[in-house]
């Protein structure tokens, strides 16, 4: 098991929380958890999280992902080689594509499947790692 991965979820609601601590703990990941996506920055700085999972709705509306998008930016602002996947229970093809574009590196669905959660988190945090390698043999 890998215990350096830090993982930091951003949701409201704290069963989404207990239940992704409980499956990252069986891959022997840290979980960070946020409840206030204001506060992601900071989050980011202080814990060094391999892969950011995100919610797009908070406490401003539950369905639009306004606040997840702006996250998203913030994000971006405070480590643009971050992974972040999006979760959702109120998913669109457009604001799928936006958060795509936006440089969110996945968009998953609520109730997730863990076998595929699971997967893409250990996907992108390789592929991180792996462009961290290729930067300093450069």
């Amino acid at each position: 098991m890998n215990t350096k991965h830090a993982i930091l979820v951003v949701d409201d609601n704290q069963a989404v929380i207990d239940a992704l601590r409980f499956l990252f703990k069986q891959e022997g990941w840290r979980v960070v958890a946020l409840t206030e996506p204001a506060r992601v920055a900071q989050a980011v700085a202080r814990e060094e999280p391999e892969l950011v999972l995100l919610d797009m709705n908070f406490t401003r509306d539950t369905t639009s992902g306004a606040e997840g998008i702006e996250t998203l930016k913030l994000l971006r602002q405070a480590d643009p080689d971050l992974p972040v996947i999006l979760m959702t229970a109120w998913g669109t093809v457009d604001r799928a594509v936006e958060a795509m574009k936006l440089g969110a590196r996945d968009y998953v669905t609520k109730p997730w499947n863990n076998e595929r959660l699971l997967h893409a988190c250990r996907t992108h945090i390789e592929l991180r790692a792996a462009r961290r390698a290729n930067r300093l043999l450069s």
